[in-house]
């Protein structure tokens, strides 16, 4: 009985560390996504004005993190995993995900988003 259930707390120790682990690596693609249109996007929503955003001269706020390296980041915003899907959703409508945060939704559809996402990760050397 004792080997079973060492067992098992070894089998479920290796999948939360397996869970936890760095996916920075991970695939992150966004198909039909145009990441110049996110950057015109990211400019015109106004996002420079909390984030340091390589591709943006000006704001240059510091209210939220800064997005070099975002690409790279196994998290977004600390907590979330750095999915395609779920950076979408995010920069859409973060208090959706994260209702503590102070990022608000952003008047953006679906494609937006995913535009905006894709140019996201192409800041991968923070």
């Amino acid at each position: 009985m004792r080997t079973i259930g060492a067992s098992l707390l070894a089998a479920v120790l290796c999948t939360a560390v397996t869970a936890c682990a760095d996916k920075a690596d991970a695939p992150r693609s966004l198909a039909q996504a145009d990441p110049a249109e996110g950057l015109k996007l990211i400019e015109r929503s106004g996002c420079a004005t909390c984030h340091v955003i390589p591709g943006v001269s000006w704001p240059r706020g510091r209210t939220g993190g800064p997005l070099a390296g975002v690409a790279a980041r196994p998290l977004i915003a600390g907590r979330l995993p750095n999915q395609p899907d779920v950076m979408v959703r995010f920069v859409r409508d973060a208090p959706s995900l994260l209702p503590d945060i102070g990022m608000p939704a952003m008047p953006l559809n679906d494609t937006e988003a995913r535009d905006v996402a894709a140019y996201l990760y192409t800041l991968d050397d923070g």
